[in-house]
């Protein structure tokens, strides 16, 4: 059940190219007991079929953990991401976040922004609420309770 002050927001409402969006809700980012990221000035991208993806300015992240990889994507909406593992102590996540060192024009200001896979992390937060990761290994949504679906990822869905 969304809370009182979040309006229930489908994904199927969401535009084609996607909107990038300015959030002051607290976004926070857990790994094997440390706090990874912690921000209330993220941004949210939001695409018909997606839960939002949350990207958080990189002075908001602990970079202590952060090791690079090999690992690049190109997104047709917003350019070529880099990817970061996620240490902490004796645990390692794989390509758990990515940024876009050069974004396209349209998203210029997520520029070395981090965005996390909530469902290789221990948790991610948006408020007080934990979110549910997409299902997907290649998709970066964070579900919450006032966003509906179907999700592009989940088992069983078609192309609307």
């Amino acid at each position: 059940m969304a809370s009182s002050d979040q309006a229930t927001e489908s994904v199927w409402e969401y535009p084609r190219p996607p909107a990038l969006e300015e959030s002051n809700q607290q976004v926070r980012v857990e790994f094997n007991g440390e706090v990874i990221a912690d921000t209330r000035n993220a941004k949210r991208v939001l695409e018909t079929s997606h839960p939002p993806t949350y990207y958080i300015p990189p002075e908001d992240v602990n970079s202590e953990f952060l090791k690079e990889s090999d690992k690049t994507t190109l997104c047709e909406w917003k350019g070529t991401a880099r990817y970061f593992d996620v240490v902490v102590g004796d645990k390692r996540a794989g390509d758990a976040a990515w940024y876009y060192p050069d974004p396209t024009e349209r998203f210029e200001s997520i520029e070395n922004h981090l965005a996390f896979y909530p469902g290789k992390m221990d948790a991610c937060y948006v408020g007080e609420e934990q979110v549910k990761a997409q299902e997907s290994s290649f998709y970066g949504g964070w579900i919450t309770s006032n966003i509906t679906g179907p999700f592009k990822g989940d088992p069983g869905i078609t192309k609307r």
